[in-house]
């Protein structure tokens, strides 16, 4: 119940779409999301396994991707359990995506994923 909470009500001092924009921009907060995204519920001692980063540079990824919610952490006795909060890049796509036609987009995709698939 706490989760659902985080994940769909707006926070205090909702981020701005820079921040969401600014955590998206480095790769690694990006593996940490597609992890999250894999599996959800992860502890910081999870997702640090078989990265090639500090314990510590997790860390602060981990906050900043919080500070942009894009991650939302829920705590579980001693364990702080992350959850990827897919609201922040839903509503980018809805601003910036959804004014240009779906379709055309889709087929512009499949053309670029066999052509790559060719090579």
């Amino acid at each position: 119940m706490q989760l659902f909470g985080c994940l769909l009500s707006a926070p205090v001092g909702r981020p701005h779409v820079d921040q969401v924009f600014k955590a998206l921009a480095d790769p690694s907060r990006r593996e940490l999301l597609d992890r999250l995204h894999t599996e959800a519920g992860q502890t910081l001692g999870e997702l640090c396994a078989g990265l090639h980063m500090t314990r510590q540079a997790v860390t602060k990824h981990l906050a900043m991707l919080e500070a942009a919610n894009l991650v939302a952490s829920v705590r579980r006795g001693r364990e702080k359990l992350h959850y990827l909060n897919p609201v922040p890049i839903s509503e980018i796509y809805e601003r910036w995506i959804g004014k240009f036609e779906r379709h055309r987009l889709r087929a512009l995709h499949q053309l670029k994923k066999g052509l790559e698939e060719e090579s």
